[in-house]
Parts: structure tokens; sequence; C-alpha cells
């Protein structure tokens, strides 16, 4: 029997393990909120891009790739003083993939049975830590895109919210169709959007792609209860090492009765029977399941300023030399495919990045794909090679970069998107329009076509026509409205070709600008 203290004591702890509950479902919300609010003309971008600033690993490898210390990575050192104070508090409490992993658990899936995955394999995140931040020492941040917050934007940004419009406007659609519902369904989509979802759908490449990559670390959730946080997941490494000497960990007194309750409920698989017990504090995500479980109130969380024991999984010289290795490997692939040498013609940049290092600062975080309102920024998946993965890219066939808008600068959290005012950035060139003759319909056809010339933003318009004497297939003498880019003047915005009116490719298409725009090679 359990004395009256020990169930105050337990009741204490299912206490404690509903608070964290309320919280995580708080911290996804806020997170999806500002994911939201990210939008053109949402929230100020100091806010909507909070919690990538709060993200140590992402502060972290930035400051390392592009030796710039911005004010706004500050705010990572929330996260490290409240780890070094509560353990991976983080993982357990606040992060909001982590909260994912929780609630698609497949435990009655997955049964009782142990996901027979070594624990060595809990150095695999170790080492893709280490391997990230060397590789950030020599400029390189492709491996950002293992960062948990940035795998969730990202998600959400291509995959996840345009099929969710889809899905709203295929309902709406369905339901316009009786007379009765047009009104409640006007004023419901008037609610949506722009507040909710965009006016106009957005649409990404390779969208079954990122939604593929993110179901995929869901789906391992079938081997074992958070296996991305056990095995992968190189911020919560970061939060392990950093929890060695967190002040408040997991303790176990001597009125255990070796019942394997704790053990069967821990969610990260850290509880090791053959040690009395006990966990390791870099494994331990505070979540508390073990205490509400114990019988005997054996599970404490006391205050000691001492540091954990090292285990066989954590980083030694075999992981640095490993990742080393596989650093500079993999950089110098990278560095030597063609690619590197010569940008790809459709390379093109958001205003001010191509200038600005990109590749030495952006955590491929997504933040500018959301940000920008036609859906004109798309990661890059063949376009800058493996080195340049995911970092954003102009796709004109898929939107055009609005000349009334300099959102993505605004929102970038460490300012790979250099943060322009709206007057510098419709002067930056980003690419400049050719016209495929054989593809056009007033050089091809013979027939008027000016809605290039229409929509091109600048001033001075960059796109002009020149009447032009043909002869009909009648034999009449006609004049046509050829239409000529002024390449001086362009500034490579792409509304010409994404407004062209030729099915597939587009006649008129915007290209990496020559040298001599000021365009450099990275």
């Amino acid at each position: 029997m359990v004395g009256s203290d020990g169930r105050r004591s337990l009741f204490k702890a299912a206490q404690w393990t509903g608070l964290r509950r309320i919280v995580q479902l708080a911290a996804l919300a806020a997170f999806v909120m500002l994911f939201v609010w990210s939008r053109r003309g949402g929230w100020p971008a100091s806010l909507v891009n909070a919690p990538m600033r709060l993200d140590p690993l992402a502060m972290l490898a930035h400051l390392l790739a592009s030796r710039t210390l911005l004010v706004g990575s500050a705010f990572g050192l929330v996260v490290v003083l409240l780890t070094l104070l509560l353990g991976r508090a983080w993982c357990g409490w606040l992060c909001p993939l982590g909260t994912i992993l929780d609630w698609l658990s497949f435990g009655s899936w997955r049964g009782k049975r142990d996901s027979g995955v070594p624990e060595r394999w809990r150095g695999v995140k170790y080492g893709l830590l280490l391997t990230i931040l060397l590789a950030a020492t020599f400029g390189n941040l492709t491996l950002m895109v293992l960062d948990p917050l940035t795998i969730l934007f990202r998600t959400l940004s291509t995959a996840v919210w345009p099929a969710l419009d889809q899905i709203v406007s295929a309902i709406e659609a369905t339901l316009y169709r009786a007379p009765f519902l047009q009104v409640a369904v006007t004023a419901v989509d008037r609610l949506m959007r722009p507040v909710v979802l965009p006016y106009n759908p957005v649409f990404y490449r390779y969208a079954l792609l990122y939604a593929g990559f993110f179901l995929g670390i869901i789906g391992l959730n079938l081997i074992a209860a958070r296996f991305w946080c056990r095995y992968l997941c190189p911020l919560g490494a970061l939060l392990g090492l950093l929890s060695k000497m967190g002040v408040v960990r997991r303790e176990v007194s001597d009125r255990c009765t070796s019942c394997d309750a704790c053990a069967r409920v821990c969610p990260t698989g850290t509880i090791e029977i053959g040690r009395g017990y006990a966990s390791d504090p870099s494994e331990c995500t505070m979540c508390l399941e073990c205490a509400a479980v114990c019988p005997t109130d054996a599970i404490r969380f006391p205050a000691r300023a001492r540091a954990a024991g090292w285990r066989a999984y954590d980083p030694n010289r075999r992981h640095l030399l490993t990742a080393l290795g596989a650093t500079v490997a993999g950089i110098g692939l990278f560095r030597s495919s063609l690619i590197s040498s010569r940008d790809h013609p459709r390379l093109i940049r958001p205003p001010g990045a191509r200038e600005n290092d990109l590749l030495e600062k952006c955590i491929r975080c997504g933040e500018c794909n959301r940000a920008c309102p036609t859906s004109a920024i798309q990661p890059a998946v063949t376009e800058a090679g493996l080195e340049g993965l995911w970092t954003p890219v102009l796709v004109p066939r898929a939107g055009y970069c609005d000349y009334s808008c300099n959102a993505c600068g605004q929102v970038c959290p460490v300012q790979a998107i250099p943060p322009l005012s709206l007057e510098e950035k419709r002067t930056r060139v980003v690419g400049q329009a050719y016209i495929d003759e054989d593809r056009c319909i007033a050089w091809a056809d013979d027939t008027d076509c000016i809605v290039c010339e229409e929509m091109c933003p600048v001033p001075e318009k960059a796109i002009v026509l020149e009447e032009t004497e043909v002869r009909s297939a009648e034999g009449e003498t006609v004049v046509v409205q050829r239409p000529r880019v002024i390449r001086e003047r362009c500034i490579g915005c792409g509304i010409c070709e994404y407004k062209c009116p030729v099915n597939g490719e587009a006649a008129i298409r915007v290209f990496v600008p020559p040298p001599e725009c000021g365009a450099t090679s990275f």
C-alpha cells in the first residue's frame, strides 16, 4: 500500500503530465498561428520568425557559417538556459515536431515489443550534429534541412497548407451548388481568406517530396516511439549534450520495487533496468510519464549541480573523426560538381540574395516560401545542386516577384535574403527575360499578343512593342505588334513569364542575369 503522502505525490505527478500536454498543445498552436500569420500583411516579421530565432542549432550553425552575429540570435540562449536548468524539457514540452510525434506514436500498432534498435544508434544524432557544425565552419548549411523546426515549417508551407486550401476549395465548390448554402459558404470563405488561406491557390513543385519526407519521420514511430528524437534529431543532440549539465534531473529512490512500469511508458526508452531504472539526462525529455505511473512514488526530480556521466553512444573521438571526414568529402564533392563552376540558367534568387552569400546564411526554414504572396519562391531541388538543396529560388512559371512586395527579406530570420526597403528591392536585378520567337504568338503566328508588355511593372517598360508588316496566309499585308525586351531595364521579376498565355513552357522566360548585371557566381 502507498501512504497518503505517496498518493498526494502521485496526484501531483499526474497533474504535471496533464499540464505538459496542455503546454504541448499551446506551443504547437502558437507555432501554427505564427505560421499562418507569417504571410504578407500578417504579423510583424520579428514576431512570426521567433520560433526560428529560438532554435539554438539554427543560430549556432548560421553564426559559424556566416561569421555574422545577429541580434536576434540571442533568443536561442533562452532555450540553452532552459536546458541547463531543466534538461531536455524543450523536447518534451515545447518542440512542435516532438508533440506531433507524441500524438502519432502508433503505440497500439507497435505493441509492447522492443524496438530492436541497438543503443549505439543513439550516437547517429551526435554524428549528424557534429557534421552540421563542422560543415557550417566551411560555410555549408545543407544539413540544416534536418533541423526539426525547419522541417515542420517547410512542410506546412509547401505541402500541408496548399493541400488544405485545395480541400477547402473543393468542399466549398460542392456546397455552393446548393442555392440555400451559397450565402453561408460565401461568408465562411470571406472569414478564412486571406486570414488563414490565400485568396488565390498556391502551388509548389515536388510537394509530394516534402510531404513524404515528413511522413517518413512520422512513420519511423512504427519502429520505436519518438524514433526521430532518439536517434536522428540534431537539435535534440545539441540539447542532450547541454542536459548533461542540467540542474534538475530524474532520480530513482530505494522505494523502487522493480515493477518496470516506468520503463514501459518512457517515450525515449532511456530508462535502463540493468542500472536500477536510472536514465540518461541527455535522453530524458522530462515528460514525467514515469513519475505518473510509479506505484511507490520512487521517482523524483531534485535539483543537483553536477555533471552526468558519459555513455557509450555519446560523442567521442571516432564520432568527431567520422564527421570531419564526411564533411570534408561532402563539401569537396559538392563544390567539384559542374553546377558549382557555372550557375544553372534558372537559378534565380530572391532580390538581393545572390549578392548576399546565400549559401552561407540560409537555414532552409522556408519562411520566405510562406511569405511570398504569389508562391514564386520555391525550395530549390536541382537548380542549386546538393549544396543549395531547399534554398529559395524564384520559379516564374509558378509565380512572379510582386513589384509591390518585399516580404521575403523582411521575414527571413537570418537575413540570407536581405531586408531591403521596397525602393531598394525594385532596383535589384534577379534575372533577365528572353523571348523564344518560335513559341511567341506574335512572332510565330503573326498574331497580336501584348500580354507581356501590358504586365511589365517597370515604370520605363522593359518590354516594348514594335509594329512589323507581315504577309498573312491570305497574302495580305498586315501589321503585327511584336514584343522586344530592353534588357537594360529588365529586373527579372518574371510576371511576363507567369502571365504568358502559351501553354506549357512560356514564350518569354527569365534566366540568371549575366555578370555585368551585378550577379556573382557562388
